[in-house]
């Protein structure tokens, strides 16, 4: 996904729900009818998959990593990011 391709998400403050499926084959995150899904190369273990989940929602915003805060899920594929004011 382009960066910026869901920047109509970039409200500040507002809170955004993922899907997240991680070692996946490719980095990718996909618009679906119930939300959206993001797919990462990465294991789930020590926080790494929650790092890259975070930089590629952040590019896809078009926003800086460090403006979005995992706020539920840090270990479930549910998760719901903050972006900071």
């Amino acid at each position: 996904m382009k960066k910026g391709a869901l920047s109509q998400f970039a409200v500040p403050g507002s809170e955004i729900a993922v899907r997240v499926t991680p070692k996946a084959s490719r980095n990718a995150i996909e618009q679906t009818p119930e939300g959206l899904r993001i797919y990462v190369t990465t294991a789930p273990e020590g926080g790494k998959a929650n790092a890259d989940v975070r930089k590629l929602l952040a590019k896809a915003l078009g926003v800086a990593p460090s403006s979005l805060s995992l706020i539920r899920g840090q270990a479930a594929r549910e998760k719901v990011f903050r972006l900071e004011e």
